[in-house]
């Protein structure tokens, strides 16, 4: 008989609610997560480490590693210091970073990972890669999908709002990244996963499209299934293609370039989605990002973010090498500085009128 259906890689336990954490030793002690109560939880020295007062007591088998970094040399110590421990999980807690390195360290030990993020900057808290600083500068890593994911919107609320804007970038950003894989398509013939493309269409449509703003727990909430629904996106498809395209090219392009004053994640890619479909010929709905993204408090324009339109031309240029063999509509259009310059001059105007 024929395989009908495919098994989609997800978590078993997706908790997004205010008070959620609360109930986070009952999520652990499902029999499929932890059947004996020991437990390896990986926390930062900031938000984490507040958590872990109100927390440790409903954790009594829990040993707590204080990850100092989001570097690949603390994601390798921290699965170093885990081994021969005889956990269950590995439970993360804390900002991005945090649950990068949990996700690493787990991976490297052989153990599902619980991941408890206490701000929503961008989709990597339910996505199969692990993103480390390291000697060459940044690495992305493959790693499993979380086996759980618990996001209390009321832990949420207490974080910076950079870094709830940050999320709405990553997530709204989907819907250029979607754009720029149906290019490759039709071009290249490049393969589009249906299911990945929908899930991560519908998440950065429902970002945008919510009247909502980032002190209501119901846009919280759609932000946060948005990110995670983005995550499991990536592992349906195998890859970053859902969630990644000229966007995220224009993000590390970024970084590279300026690694001491690029702005956050998030930011950067809502700014490179905007200008990647003006780029592409859809105007009306860039300028629309772009209205909803000022709306969140987010950049549409470099100067917001310190930088020359001349370092932006230099930015866009650069970009596709940041991602070889990735086809995105700046690699189809190879746009040379005075073209860029020139479409930058039409976009500025045309999302500020």
């Amino acid at each position: 008989m024929p395989v009908l259906t495919r098994l989609i890689p997800s978590p078993v336990v997706v908790d997004i609610r205010p008070g959620a954490l609360d109930d986070l030793a009952s999520v652990l002690s499902d029999q499929r997560i932890s059947h004996s109560g020991k437990l390896a939880v990986a926390v930062s020295n900031g938000s984490g480490a507040k958590l872990r007062e109100r927390i440790a007591p409903a954790l009594p088998g829990a040993t707590w590693y204080e990850v100092g970094g989001g570097t690949l040399d603390d994601a390798i110590r921290l699965a170093g210091d885990m081994k021969a421990g005889h956990y269950d999980a590995v439970v993360g807690l804390g900002g991005g970073k945090i649950i990068d390195c949990a996700k690493f360290a787990a991976a490297r030990v052989g153990l599902p990972l619980v991941a408890v993020p206490t701000n929503l900057a961008h989709d990597g808290l339910c996505s199969p890669v692990a993103t480390l600083d390291n000697d060459a500068g940044r690495g992305s890593y493959g790693v499993p999908n979380p086996i759980a994911v618990v996001i209390d919107l009321d832990v949420i609320r207490e974080a910076p709002a950079r870094f709830v804007r940050s999320g709405i970038g990553d997530a709204v950003s989907n819907i250029s990244a979607i754009a720029d894989w149906e290019l490759a398509n039709r071009v290249n013939g490049e393969k589009i996963d249906g299911l990945a493309a929908a899930m991560a269409r519908q998440a950065g449509e429902a970002v945008l499209r919510h009247p909502g703003g980032i002190g209501d727990n119901g846009f919280l909430q759609v932000l946060a299934e948005a990110l995670v629904l983005s995550g499991i996106a990536m592992s349906v498809s195998g890859d970053s293609r859902p969630s990644s395209g000229a966007c995220h090219e224009i993000n590390h392009a970024f970084d590279l370039l300026f690694p001491k004053r690029a702005a956050s994640h998030g930011e950067q890619c809502g700014l490179g989605a905007a200008f990647a479909m003006y780029l592409r010929g859809a105007h009306e709905e860039s300028a629309y990002m772009a209205e909803v993204l000022h709306r969140h408090g987010l950049p549409v324009l470099p100067e917001e973010i310190g930088f020359t339109v001349d370092e932006f031309v230099q930015v866009v240029e650069f970009a596709p090498q940041t991602r070889p063999g990735r086809y995105t509509i700046l690699e189809h259009l190879d746009l040379k500085t005075n073209q860029i310059k020139d479409i930058y001059s039409d976009y500025a105007k045309a999302i500020s009128s």
